[in-house]
């Protein structure tokens, strides 16, 4: 049996590209690599990311835009900027902000 990695970015961190202008907050977590193998493929060559590692879902944000990113542990940074991200999605997923991490939303069930 193989070894699970331990992700090293929560729920609800604010993060940033190693290489790239961005950043996001984390909002799901894959244990190792579950995309396709036709989006890995498109990754340079020179920074594509091992598989066996922690994946992320980021709701994510540059200069330009907002949209939804899948980015390799390795490839990752804390964010420290201490600013929330501007994702239009984020306030669906998280509450509160607070010393660079949203808390995730608490819905109650009826």
């Amino acid at each position: 049996m193989s070894k699970i990695p331990k992700a090293k970015f929560c729920l609800g961190q604010v993060v940033r590209h190693r290489f790239y202008p961005f950043r996001g907050v984390v909002f799901d977590v894959d244990p190792t690599f579950d995309n396709t193998e036709e989006w890995w493929l498109s990754i340079p060559e020179d920074i594509r990311p091992r598989k066996d590692q922690p994946f992320y879902h980021l709701l994510a944000e540059n200069a330009e835009t907002e949209y939804v990113a899948y980015v390799s542990e390795q490839n990752l940074v804390p964010d420290d900027t201490g600013e929330p991200v501007r994702h239009p999605q984020v306030s669906e997923l998280f509450d509160e902000f607070e010393d660079g991490v949203y808390r995730a939303l608490y819905v109650q069930e009826h």
